[in-house]
This record gives C-alpha cells, sequence and structure tokens, in this order.
C-alpha cells in the first residue's frame, strides 16, 4: 500500500513528466504482486494438473528447498498450518507419489519428508518454462546486477519471514 510520501513523491515526478524512480516504493511493490500472480498461477496450473491444492505445491517446494531433511512440524510452521491440516497434505501428497515419509533417526517418533524422484521428473517437465523464463531474463544482466538482485529477492524473504504471525 502506498504511503502519502509515496502518491506525492509519484505525483510530483509525473507532474515533471520523469518517470518515477527505480527505488519507488510502489514501482517495487506492482512488480512484485504481479511477479507473485504469476507464479501462482503456474502453481495452481501444476496442481490442477496433479490433483493437488496449492498449499500442497507450496508444501513440495519447502521440502525441496530445505537444506536439511523436512519434519512435519517444521512443514507446519513453514505454512503456518495446524497439525491436521499438515497431516492432510502430507497424506494428499504420498499418495499422489510425490513425496516419502522416512523415519530415520533411533527416535522412530521423528519422521523426515523427502521429494519422491518421479514426483521431481514431473515437476520439472511442468516447470521448465519458469527455468527458461529465469533464464532469459538472468541473461540480460551482469554477474554483479544479478548478485545485487539476489542480494535483494533474500532480503526481501528475511523481512518477510519476520512477518509472520507468532504462536500465542
Amino acid at each position: 500500500m502506498a504511503t502519502a510520501d509515496d502518491r506525492q513523491g509519484r505525483a510530483a515526478g509525473e507532474e515533471a513528466g520523469a518517470a518515477p524512480p527505480a527505488s519507488d516504493l510502489q514501482s517495487f511493490a506492482v512488480h512484485l504482486r504481479r511477479m507473485n500472480g504469476e507464479i501462482n498461477r503456474l502453481v495452481h496450473g501444476f496442481a490442477g494438473e496433479q490433483g493437488l491444492h496449492a498449499t500442497d505445491v507450496q508444501a513440495l517446494a519447502a521440502i525441496l528447498d530445505t537444506e536439511e531433511p523436512m519434519t512435519p512440524k517444521r512443514l507446519r510452521e513453514h505454512l503456518g498450518l495446524t497439525s491436521g491440516a499438515v497431516t492432510a497434505c502430507l497424506d494428499r501428497l504420498e499418495r499422489a507419489g510425490h513425496i516419502r515419509r522416512v523415519r530415520e533417526s533411533a527416535d522412530r517418533r521423528v519422521v523426515h519428508l523427502y521429494y519422491a524422484s518421479d514426483a521431481r521428473t514431473a515437476a520439472r517437465t511442468y516447470f521448465r518454462p519458469l527455468a527458461r523464463a529465469t533464464e532469459a531474463a538472468r541473461s540480460r544482466f551482469t554477474d554483479d546486477e544479478l548478485s545485487v538482485a539476489l542480494r535483494f529477492l533474500a532480503a526481501m524473504n528475511d523481512e518477510l519471514s519476520a512477518l509472520r504471525p507468532t504462536d500465542g
């Protein structure tokens, strides 16, 4: 949502016939919303094709992107869902062949979640156009510019993750 200062700054630039500066908050907001909408469109398409919910695809992404084995508890915290909702999600994903639940530790109560190999292939095939589009966009920038863009995206993810509601 634009602040009065943002709107006033845009209005002043528009009056002078100048384009808003690249760092204009409104410009960032518009482009981030647009990119989010486009990615959501792709996610919903994949979910529909696979007989899944969009939340299931978010769970798959979390399982794929984690650096250490994902657990149902960590997935619940990541997605902000109840235990029952995560269990239902994992049941759907397992039935559809997208994940495996593995009890790996001495404590048999601990379950690790893994993306199934065959499902990974299906996801790669579906999202290949997204990978190509990303590569095409990346090719327009220098390594230094991409480094700054990655730093910005990482900082945005850090800021957004801090906005999560806390239990209590």
